[in-house]
């Protein structure tokens, strides 16, 4: 049978694509911009024949019908990384989260840990060879379909066909339903003066010829453009937004001193406008791998001169980052942040960098604090933080010691906090 035979067998109605999902399963959903929300919509109309059906998946975009509270007795989510979506049914019990660094989280379905019974992606049409690839969002998808047992996937022509370790063969799919509608799109907006002054004191510890982890937000975006005189910047990253495909453009980004992957983009999942999108098309400057790829701190820590650029909630004065919840109120989830500060620490030449606001909530509460909140979570510990930086400076903190940690950090914090700080300093004996 051909490839397009084979594919045309296969599909099928979303009611019918849907239907292997039986109660007591548990269920890996594709995320980010490869959220499939047809499938999604599909899967919680048929609610009252469902009981107790797992839902695991990392960041989910747009509404999700599956995390509603009438959902409860049907489905509950099993989160890798707490979004918007799933944000409320976390915190109020009526769904989990799994802490987990995300280089690890293809391993949690080969070892069986999170044994799969199905798995709904979101994939590009096949090419003449019966591939499908996994287009914005590679993460965890690779290994999902390779340990469930049932395979489904909504084939969107508006799918960018992604190159790298990121493809699906026809043959490993049970259903196939076709779709045609736009991906979510992330606009940049413009980034703060905050965040500009951020944006230049990280710019100014970059070298020509490093290669670069961003995040999502105003300080990544704005670190890259204060870089625009900087030469032959790469990427090995978890996510890549507009702000690379502009770098790229202005002949910033070129990856030719790249000491792993020259000339190559790497990266897990895209996130961004249809500009975006369709630059990485079929492009083979970009290569999308799985996170147990991108995000092992071995392979991140090959790029000599990696300089990570990750974010926080809050630091306390001993350089604790807390950047997954607020108190005991789950936010986010551990991501890829200690992936790449442990990877970047472990290159040559690299740059592990913490960067946040000194404050919240119009300049009412500082972000460098005394102590984390009761309930905060440390992802980022004390003895990996190297960097942290703020709209006032840089705190150097590798090698410090408790005191000398303080009196750095103390030093960026907003003028406001500074004399709270100290006192609270002197009662921990820390100054």
């Amino acid at each position: 049978m051909s490839c397009i035979d084979n594919y045309k067998k296969k599909l099928c109605s979303l009611e019918e694509a849907v239907a292997v999902v039986k109660s007591n399963d548990r269920v890996y959903i594709s995320g980010n911009a490869a959220t499939p929300f047809k499938l999604m919509e599909a899967l919680a109309e048929r609610k009252d024949e469902l009981k107790n059906v797992e839902i695991t998946h990392v960041l989910l975009l747009g509404e999700d019908p599956l995390s509603k509270p009438e959902m409860a007795e049907h489905f509950r989510h099993n989160s890798l990384f707490v979004g918007p979506a799933d944000r409320a049914a976390v915190n109020e019990g009526r769904a989990d989260y799994i802490p987990v660094f995300l280089y690890e989280i293809p391993s949690l379905f080969y070892s069986k840990l999170l044994p799969l019974d199905v798995a709904l992606l979101h994939v590009s049409p096949p090419d003449e060879h019966g591939f499908m690839s996994f287009g914005v969002e590679c993460l965890g998808s690779k290994a999902a379909v390779e340990t469930a047992k049932i395979v489904v996937a909504q084939v969107n022509d508006r799918m960018p066909r992604t190159l790298g370790d990121s493809f699906i063969h026809i043959s490993k799919v049970a259903k196939l339903v076709e779709v045609s509608e736009e991906l979510p799109q992330l606009k940049i907006p413009p980034f703060t003066e905050v965040e500009k002054k951020i944006g230049g004191y990280i710019a100014d510890l970059v070298e020509d010829g490093s290669t670069l982890q961003l995040g999502i937000g105003g300080i990544p975006n704005a670190a890259l453009k204060a870089m625009f005189n900087k030469k032959d910047l790469g990427i090995h990253t978890e996510m890549v937004s507009d702000s690379v495909i502009e770098a790229i453009e202005a002949g910033v980004i070129t990856g030719a001193k790249k000491t792993l992957h020259p000339g190559k983009v790497i990266a897990t999942f895209y996130l961004g406008t249809n500009k975006l999108y369709d630059a990485i098309d079929n492009n083979p400057t970009f290569e999308t791998h799985p996170t147990d790829y991108t995000n092992h701190p071995f392979i991140i820590g090959q790029n000599e001169k990696m300089v990570a650029i990750n974010s926080a909630i809050e630091v306390d004065l001993t350089g604790q980052v807390c950047s997954d919840s607020i108190g005991t109120r789950i936010y986010s989830g551990f991501g890829g942040q200690v992936d790449f500060i442990r990877g970047a620490a472990q290159s040559k030449g690299g740059k592990p960098i913490i960067a946040l606001p000194s404050t919240a909530k119009k300049n009412q509460v500082s972000k460098i604090v005394p102590t984390l909140k009761a309930g905060a979570g440390v992802v980022t510990t004390r003895a990996d933080v190297h960097y942290v930086v703020t709209e006032f400076g840089v705190a150097y903190l590798h090698g410090k010691n408790l005191r000398e940690r303080a009196k750095a950090l103390i030093k960026i914090a907003h003028p406001n906090f500074r004399p709270m700080l100290e006192q609270e300093a002197k009662k921990r004996k820390l100054i």
